[in-house]
């Protein structure tokens, strides 16, 4: 059986992320394993057919607040958990993600669902769906709500 040594965790900072948070450290304490946490900016590009583009500093101010959020959780799960690790980044989640865990050479990512159904899952896809048919190394997918 291979070793888990690295572990990728996506965290959307929504009221589901303290759960799979709390579980991922627990699975790395575990496995004796380290946890990167990785959070991705999907900014809105605008309406380039109204002339409305995403404003600068609108994007800015995201991506700061994104940045101490992701400062404080690693603050946090470093007294749990030593060698936590995180970043914000932009782009599309789903490649940013399998991007992160082919770079940090994961043997693991555990990622956490919503449960979107219906219209909701047809209009915005599932991240966590996309992830697991695409990802080169083994995925753990968990329902924060449950």
């Amino acid at each position: 059986m291979k070793v888990t040594n690295k572990i990728v965790v996506p965290v959307d900072f929504s009221e589901a992320t303290d759960g799979l948070v709390d579980y991922a450290i627990s699975m790395a304490n575990k496995l004796a394993s380290k946890v990167h946490f990785i959070h991705v900016l999907n900014m809105y590009p605008g309406d380039a057919m109204f002339g409305v583009p995403f404003p600068q500093d609108c994007e800015e101010n995201l991506r700061s607040a994104a940045k101490e959020r992701m400062s404080n959780l690693i603050t946090d799960m470093t007294e749990k958990s030593a060698g936590c690790t995180g970043e914000v980044i932009s782009g599309d989640p789903v490649d940013k993600i399998l991007a992160c865990a082919k770079e940090k050479e994961s043997d693991l990512i555990i990622i956490g669902t919503h449960g979107a159904k219906g219209l909701e899952k047809i209009l915005l896809g599932s991240v966590a769906e996309r992830v697991v048919r695409k990802a080169e190394c083994p995925i753990l997918v968990m329902n924060p709500f449950k």
